[in-house]
């Protein structure tokens, strides 16, 4: 049972935990990764075979380098951004992939959602802006998604700024 002093909870009105696409699962990063492999492998034997060994290392070196690369880019993938909005409150979490944190805490009252928009792409950029700082979010995404994000975004701050709704029971 709730006593009088506990604050009373509000509604959300929008909340999404936005994280980097990464289309190449754990499988498709071994297969390719076997592919380079044997590439470079056969490739290896043949320069061998005409007594060019030395090549040998670099083609060994440019697995090495494609599995760095990889691993970086799927170590990047850890990073999330959190966006909650309540009637009184917006709040944005981003967390690094190193697990650094930065947190905003905004008026959806005085919250305008800005962008900067690419002719030939859509959407290159989103912000939210108040009271003259700017907060880029969603850098990771595709316009499209930034476009769906963008909408959800002012339909939350459109219903923030109309207040709660009561419901009169006759």
């Amino acid at each position: 049972m709730a006593s009088d002093n506990d604050p009373i909870s509000e509604p959300t009105l929008f909340s999404a935990v936005l994280t980097p696409h990464r289309s190449l699962g754990r499988t498709g990063f071994c297969i390719v990764m076997l592919g380079v492999s044997a590439i470079s492998f056969a490739g290896g034997v043949v320069f061998f075979l005409v007594d060019a060994w030395p090549v040998v290392g670099f083609l060994g070196l440019d697995v090495a380098l494609v599995y760095w690369a990889f691993r970086a880019n799927y170590r990047a993938a850890a990073a999330y951004e959190e966006v909650v909005i309540t009637p009184s409150e917006l709040r944005l979490r981003k967390v690094s992939y190193r697990g650094d944190v930065a947190e905003w805490s905004l008026n959806p009252l005085w919250a305008q959602l800005e962008h900067e928009t690419h002719d030939e792409f859509g959407i290159a950029k989103l912000f939210l802006a108040e009271r003259g700082r700017r907060i880029a979010v969603a850098n990771f995404l595709g316009p499209t998604e930034k476009e769906r994000l963008a909408d959800a975004l002012l339909a939350a701050l459109a219903a923030a700024r109309r207040g709660p709704t009561r419901t009169v029971v006759p």
